[in-house]
């Protein structure tokens, strides 16, 4: 890996009640990959995580805080820290969870396989990746999901839920951004299939998840519910688009 092919690097970690997880995720991050900055985007959560973050930062010029009014989800949190990477000058925006789920230290390969590619997933689904501590019933719901992403968006990626994943600020501009409106895993179909469409090189990366030990998890009926109306709403459109265009 070197430098000047991914440029400056941004780690965006949204968080919410990550209090305890974040000190852990931020020096793993940092060991990893030092050069790197990081960005806590904290949605004004009631358990304190804002107050450390801003500790984290007072004590590494590289690590920022993104204070925000309230819980407005995932894709929002995201949204806002591409942004603020993008008028700070970072050439590389990366999405990494609080909890631990995501293994910092798979991080270099991530960048690395980012030289050659405008997006990197680090995937579950791929040969190489896992996943530990889930239900059988949890990893089921994850694989069918993706599948049925991957078929009816017609998408060439097998973890398009997948959360720990590498852009090029180049690749965030060509997704026109301000018109995404989805949140939870939604959010990260919704630019899988978006980077697709643009033509962008996506290369999947297989990492090891392991579920959450502290605190709780953010999945949700209603996150699970949204991504399946999306989808399915994205794949008719597109598919009737396509009927169209061939009369």
């Amino acid at each position: 890996m070197t430098e000047a092919a991914i440029g400056r690097v941004l780690v965006i970690i949204p968080t919410y009640n990550e209090r305890d997880t974040l000190p852990v995720a931020v020096a793993r991050t940092r060991a990893a990959v030092p050069e790197a900055h990081i960005l806590v985007a904290d949605d004004n959560s009631p358990d304190g995580t804002g107050d450390v973050a801003d500790r984290l930062a007072g004590d590494d010029d590289h690590v920022h805080v993104l204070h925000r009014e309230g819980k407005q989800g995932l894709g929002a949190a995201y949204l806002a820290g591409f942004r603020w990477g993008a008028a700070h000058g970072y050439d590389t925006l990366v999405e990494m969870d609080a909890d631990g789920s995501h293994p910092p230290e798979r991080l270099p390969a991530l960048l690395l396989a980012l030289a050659d590619a405008d997006v990197v997933i680090g995937s579950r689904w791929v040969p190489g990746g896992e996943v530990q501590n889930w239900p059988r019933s949890r990893e089921v719901l994850s694989r069918g999901g993706n599948t049925y992403a991957r078929v009816l968006l017609g998408v060439p990626v097998h973890d398009s839920t997948a959360g720990f994943r590498a852009y090029r600020r180049s690749a965030l501009a060509a997704l026109n951004l301000a018109e995404v409106q989805s949140q939870g895993y939604c959010f990260q179909v919704d630019l899988t299939r978006r980077a697709a469409a643009a033509g962008l090189r996506i290369v999947e990366v297989p990492i090891t998840f392991v579920e959450r030990e502290v605190g709780d998890s953010k999945m949700s009926r209603a996150i699970v519910a949204e991504a399946l109306w999306r989808v399915t709403a994205w794949g008719m459109r597109d598919r009737t688009r396509r009927l169209v265009g061939r009369r």
